[in-house]
C-alpha cells in the first residue's frame, strides 16, 4: 500500500541528488525545486560549510534531504562541481528566473 508520506517524499525527489543555481533568500541559500510540480523550494542547510561563496557564483550537486525547514525541503551540498557521473536521478540545472 502507498502512503502519503511515500507520494510526497516522492514529489519532492526526496534522497537524490540535482545541480542547482542557489541563491540567497530571507536569510538561507535556497534553489527552485528542480520538479515544477513541487509544492515547495529547495533551502539548502546543510554542508555549506564547503562553499567558499555564498550565494556560490556556479551550480552546486545539492541533495534533497527528508525534513522541512519553514515552507522549504531541505537540502545537503554534496559537492561542488556539477557532472553527469556525480549526480544520481536526473541531472537538471534550475534557476529562479526561468521559473
Amino acid at each position: 500500500m502507498v502512503s502519503i508520506r511515500d507520494l510526497l517524499s516522492e514529489s519532492l525527489a526526496v534522497g537524490e541528488t540535482f545541480c542547482l543555481d542557489l541563491e540567497q533568500r530571507d536569510g538561507q541559500l535556497v534553489a527552485d525545486h528542480p520538479y515544477p510540480a513541487s509544492p515547495m523550494d529547495v533551502a539548502v542547510v546543510e554542508g555549506v560549510e564547503r562553499l567558499e561563496e555564498r550565494p556560490p557564483a556556479d551550480p552546486v550537486e545539492v541533495e534533497i534531504v527528508g525534513r522541512i525547514v519553514g515552507d522549504r525541503i531541505a537540502g545537503r551540498v554534496v559537492g561542488l562541481e556539477c557532472d553527469d557521473d556525480s549526480t544520481r536521478g536526473d541531472r537538471v540545472d534550475v534557476t529562479a528566473s526561468e521559473r
